[in-house]
């Protein structure tokens, strides 16, 4: 299993694709199969500006509930809505339809700590 190419990557497996300003989060697949069959995910955090490594939601699974972290600062902007009636979309398409949030980055936003897709695949022995 490897990583896309084209997305970044945390410590905490979440996946960051930037579109701009805008980076759109997920959790990496390695994460989805970690976790098993996702049930729900909780984001209350639309509209709010947190740094870098803040809870910016819940997601669970038949076993366990994890914290999601926040891979860069910004605004939370939008939360996938889809999710609410197909959590398992994360299971199913985690780099595609199971995306979960938006985020605005704040005005120098680091990203120099996010991982390649290689540093990533190292990290779980991928």
């Amino acid at each position: 299993m490897s990583s896309p190419a084209e997305l970044k990557y945390t410590k905490e497996h979440e996946w960051v694709r930037f579109e701009g300003d805008t980076a759109v989060v997920g959790v990496t697949a390695y994460a989805q199969g970690e976790l098993g069959d996702i049930v729900f995910i909780e984001v209350e955090t639309v509209g709010e500006t947190l740094d870098e490594g803040e809870t910016f939601g819940t997601i669970e699974a038949v076993k366990t509930v994890s914290d999601m972290y926040m891979p860069v600062s910004g605004e939370v902007l939008e939360f996938n809505e889809t999710l609410n009636s197909n959590p398992e979309l994360v299971n199913k398409d985690p780099y595609g339809e199971g995306w979960i949030v938006k985020i605005k980055l704040n005005e120098g936003a680091g990203i120099s700590h996010l991982l390649d897709a290689a540093a990533y695949d190292a990290l779980i022995g991928a």
